[in-house]
């Protein structure tokens, strides 16, 4: 069984190699994820807030290990390496420049891999899929021509994330690039994991996304109804925001009303199904560029979020190593209430219980609903339980593996939260998937939660 552990670089520079691995190690671990990244701190004008902020919600967020002495703080990073340029040439996206900090500090990273495979660890490099220059979420995004649109041909006003176009040529090569150049600078890492390889589910406009004119030109390469499928999502959209009733609450916004909607707007069922296959295509995209020794697993969103993202577990399992779906459990209130809000707000009249009742169905985040009102669902304080149901987590894993076939899915597990809480949804992502666990990140897992992980691992062995 895999127990893996993400070890993002600013913990190896403030902690050591030596500590953090023989920690982790000490734990059972057997995996572990970095990226090719280092940090120091910033100020707010200068660095981005870590923990990340989550487009608000998540600034109740603090570290359980801290950073240069806080448990929060603005930051800056740098590339661990020195680009190859010959790998970027002619490409409108290049990399980070490397600066002082990556002279002093980018050497840290390849100790780390050497570090974990002399304790027999396997290492994984952690990138973005859609976010240039892609060593963090953070810092980088597309281009304006490379920015996913809502059918109307709007850029969302609020987003959490910074994907650019999965459709976008520009993007796509930029990754393969980037691919290419860390293994030649890290030839033995043992695989990569892309983070974000989809239409990420966080607001309810992301569900729209995307008829930017990358998609469009998309569309025609791959045989689906462009402008069908805009007039047909545009319809939806409007009537999300403006035309929903309490009736059509009551009616038709359950998995019944869903599914004749789809019955009768074929070319919803299309716009889906393209963009499950541009998330396949940019894997096939990315296993040319990889050789079959070096892993690759996506980050993948759970059911029911995967039908909109794009995520088709079956087509993508044909192109990886295995797939990392995340049972990130803060997030689910919080989207949760992104969606209420938005349908709240374009929807004065609604019966806000009604539309959480409805919302509760739809999503299935929680063992049966958690409260009446949108004020129930907020993002968790750092001692508050996540609310998300065992049976829930449990199924989204089962439902994935079935779909995915005999490459493993492996239960995504987040550190974040208090001690005994995190220790149940560890048990539980172990539980549901027969292949292993990996958890996001050791920012979030204070020595006592390490030592929850060893009892359990050991207690499996």
């Amino acid at each position: 069984m895999i127990v893996g552990v993400t070890v993002l670089p600013e913990y190896i520079q403030n902690e050591g190699v030596d500590s953090v691995l023989d920690r982790l190690a000490a734990a059972g671990v057997t995996h572990v994820a970095t990226s090719p990244y280092v940090m120091e701190p910033a100020d707010q004008a200068t660095g981005s807030r870590e923990p990340p902020v989550d487009a608000g919600a998540g600034g109740v967020r603090l570290l359980d290990r801290p950073l240069w002495g806080k448990r929060e703080l603005f930051v800056r990073t740098a590339p661990s390496f020195m680009p190859n340029v010959k790998h970027y040439a002619g490409l409108a996206y290049q990399p980070a420049t490397p600066n002082a900090l990556t002279a002093v500090e980018g050497g840290k990273i390849a100790a780390f891999i050497k570090g974990a495979h002399a304790r027999e660890l396997k290492v994984y490099l952690q990138v973005q899929a859609a976010i240039p220059p892609g060593y963090r979420v953070q810092f980088g995004g597309p281009k304006p021509e490379d920015t996913p649109r809502l059918p109307d041909g709007r850029v969302p006003p609020m987003r959490l994330d910074k994907n650019g176009s999965l459709a976008s040529p520009r993007i796509v090569a930029y990754v393969q690039a980037l691919t290419r150049d860390l293994l030649d600078q890290y030839p033995e890492i043992d695989g990569i994991r892309y983070d974000w390889p989809e239409y990420t589910p966080y607001m309810l406009d992301d569900l729209f996304l995307d008829f930017s004119e990358p998609a469009r030109a998309a569309a025609q390469r791959l045989g689906y109804p462009f402008e069908r499928m805009r007039v047909a999502a545009l319809k939806l959209y409007q009537h999300l925001h403006g035309g929903l009733t309490n009736k059509s609450l009551e009616q038709d916004f359950g998995r019944y009303g869903m599914m004749r909607m789809l019955m009768h707007e074929p070319a919803l069922v299309d716009w889906l199904r393209f963009k499950a296959a541009l998330v396949e295509e940019l894997f096939v995209k990315l296993r040319q560029v990889v050789p079959s020794r070096i892993e690759i697993a996506p980050g993948a969103f759970p059911p029911p979020f995967s039908l909109a993202s794009g995520m088709d577990y079956g087509k993508v399992a044909r192109h990886v190593s295995a797939i990392h779906v995340k049972l990130y459990t803060m997030h689910w209130p919080m989207i949760f209430r992104f969606y209420g809000d938005a349908l709240l707000k374009a929807n004065p009249k609604l019966d806000e219980r009604l539309l959480v009742k409805a919302l509760s169905a739809l999503l299935e985040l929680t063992d049966g609903q958690q409260g009446e009102m949108l004020a129930n669902y907020n993002y968790p304080e750092p001692d508050q339980p996540h609310p998300a149901g065992v049976n829930v987590q449990t199924s989204k894993i089962k439902q994935a593996q079935a779909e995915a076939g005999n490459t493993p899915v492996i239960a995504f597990v987040h550190g974040y939260g208090p001690v005994n809480d995190f220790g149940k949804r560890l048990e539980v992502g172990w539980k549901a998937s027969r292949h292993g666990i990996w958890i996001n990140r050791y920012g979030y897992l204070s020595n006592e939660k390490i030592a929850v992980l060893g009892r359990l691992v050991k207690a499996q062995v």
